[in-house]
């Protein structure tokens, strides 16, 4: 298993943390409207709004007059109107007016650039002469007719990086997941781990076993028999910033597995979006986008209600080990072959602050 260590010139350590000069899941579309909506994403508290119900823009939620959150006032039209003394920002950021007072040499608002695409707000907190459309992830399954997509979010008080190393790891699913997509061959399949460039992919496929639960109901879903012998995938994908795109899914046994014809199998994407906000914090962002039955609106709910209560497993068990770790910060944990997705998806992420901050890189191997 890989370890890294980012170096200053001076000697010192760079404190993980997260990359900044990155797209991030902000909200969900609906999440915000024309009245402030205040999230804090990678440290920084910030007030989305849609000016004249229009784009949304993205601004600090510091009013540059008393330090007031911007979010506390309301939308007049185009501008936020500050909710203390009625200091007015325009969409662009700069302060437009405000009661009795010249406001022509005022500071403008810190604001942040913002594209809204597949469904959600994403924004860019790092340097802002930075921030590409051309960054942002080419998600097919957004944008397409022939794909089906349900979903919610959970704030969860962890590291990011903790739903990281859980969702590059599926062993958890015989354990956490038992009453619904676990199962002993989980444990028992090898698991393999390779990167390409950024990416960090993890892959397990089991043959000839029996469809769980959850996946059962996707078979009856698909119009194929629910307890039919299947060979089953996953294939899990991390990507900078802190995106895991998790290709699930079952097979009629003998009909190509993964590369079976679409009307022998039901797959899916398992979307993973991981927005940090504090050091012990994140916002989640998850659904399943699927191309079979993808008209059925009653299935898309049964599939999103189902995955609720399967990352609600998980939110307990993660909210736990942080309180754990936090109890005990010098202990050191086991190094295992299980979490080689998990630990080069964090080097990934090392990698990347040391970029941003100019540090070398210096790697070292160490046995799993």
């Amino acid at each position: 298993m890989e370890a890294s260590q980012h170096q200053r010139h001076d000697g010192s350590t760079v404190t993980p943390g997260w990359p900044r000069n990155s797209w991030y899941v902000a909200a969900s579309s609906d999440e915000i409207g024309t009245t402030p909506f205040a999230r804090q994403i990678c440290g920084v508290r910030m007030v989305f709004y849609r000016p004249s119900g229009r784009a949304p823009v993205a601004f600090e939620d510091f009013c540059p007059h008393r330090g007031a959150p911007l979010s506390l006032g309301f939308v007049r039209g185009e501008t936020l109107v500050c909710g203390y003394h009625g200091l007015a920002v325009d969409c662009r950021g700069a302060v437009e007016s405000m009661p009795g007072q010249r406001v022509k040499n005022f500071p403008p608002v810190s604001a942040f650039a913002v594209i809204e695409r597949y469904g959600f707000v994403w924004v860019w907190p790092g340097d802002q002469a930075q921030a590409s459309p051309s960054a942002l992830p080419d998600l097919a399954w957004g944008e397409s007719d022939a794909w089906a997509y349900g979903g919610g979010r959970y704030h969860i008080a962890c590291d990011y990086r903790l739903m990281i190393d859980n969702l590059m790891d599926l062993t958890h699913e015989t354990y956490v997941h038992a009453s619904s997509i676990g199962q002993k061959e989980i444990d028992e399949a090898p698991v393999k781990t390779h990167t390409e460039g950024d990416e960090v992919i993890t892959s397990r496929f089991m043959e000839k076993v029996s469809a769980p639960p959850f996946w059962r109901m996707a078979l009856r879903g698909a119009g194929l028999p629910e307890d039919a012998v299947v060979d089953r995938w996953q294939i899990c994908r991390f990507n900078l910033p802190s995106h895991v795109m998790i290709e699930v899914g079952v097979a009629l046994t003998g009909e190509g597995g993964y590369h079976a014809d679409p009307s022998k199998k039901a797959s899916s994407i398992v979307v993973d979006f991981i927005t940090p906000e504090t050091e012990t914090s994140h916002w989640y962002f998850w659904g399943m986008a699927r191309q079979f039955a993808v008209t059925d609106a009653a299935l898309t709910d049964t599939i999103r209600t189902g995955q609720g209560k399967i990352f609600s497993e998980d939110l307990d068990m993660l909210e736990q080990q942080q309180r754990n770790l936090t109890r005990y910060p010098d202990r050191r944990l086991l190094k295992l072959n299980i979490d080689a997705g998990g630990a080069r998806s964090r080097l990934a992420i090392e990698r990347a602050i040391a970029r941003e901050q100019g540090i070398p890189v210096v790697e070292t191997a160490t046995a799993a």
